[in-house]
């Protein structure tokens, strides 16, 4: 049996393999959608794949929130940035600064041959642009561990909403049963 190192190495190059044998839907790039529920490893595999594909560029949904309650809007920031990624131009997003709690800078994303958008609501992208989407999951309770551990014991109810947020945006958007490929952490 691989050790998890081996395995993690596996399931990233199996992603990275999938994405880079379809051809190209971002322009003259492709795009590898990371989604699924808070907590559930989805930075960590986007640094998986990074570690196997280090020409690629990650942008982590995290970042196009607008707060904790930014995920019903997010399309507007995907399409600022998508949108001129598909012509080969430059996108952009406004990043969120979580402890000022505000809009901060612009990000500017030059066209490149693989971007990974990492995070809920990726997999909301327009399919047409979406090379390949990965879906990944964990138990809600190790989630919710996770999510406490990382943002602390205060931020429980936040954690909550956007539980229940993120569970109306996966049934809208189907996007488990859209996934090319699962991932359970």
């Amino acid at each position: 049996m691989p050790d998890p190192t081996d395995r993690e190495r596996l399931r990233s190059r199996a992603a990275v393999d999938l994405v880079l044998s379809r051809p190209r839907t971002l322009g003259n790039g492709r795009l590898l959608c990371i989604d699924g529920p808070a907590g559930s490893g989805k930075t960590t595999f986007a640094g998986e794949v990074f570690e196997v594909y280090a020409g690629c560029r990650v942008v982590h949904m995290d970042d196009l929130y607008e707060g904790w309650s930014g995920l019903p809007r997010v399309g507007a920031q995907l399409g600022s940035l998508l949108g001129p990624l598909a012509e080969d131009r430059p996108g952009s997003y406004r990043r969120w600064d979580w402890h000022a709690d505000r809009w901060g800078e612009t990000v500017v994303v030059d066209p490149v041959d693989l971007l990974v958008l990492e995070g809920v609501g990726s997999g909301s992208a327009d399919p047409s642009l979406v090379t390949a989407l990965v879906w990944v999951e964990a138990p809600e309770t190790v989630r919710l561990a996770r999510g406490l551990e990382r943002d602390g014991a205060v931020m429980e109810d936040h954690w909550r909403q956007w539980q229940r947020d993120e569970d109306e945006h996966f049934a809208e958007h189907r996007t488990r049963r859209r996934a090319d490929l699962v991932v359970t952490t």
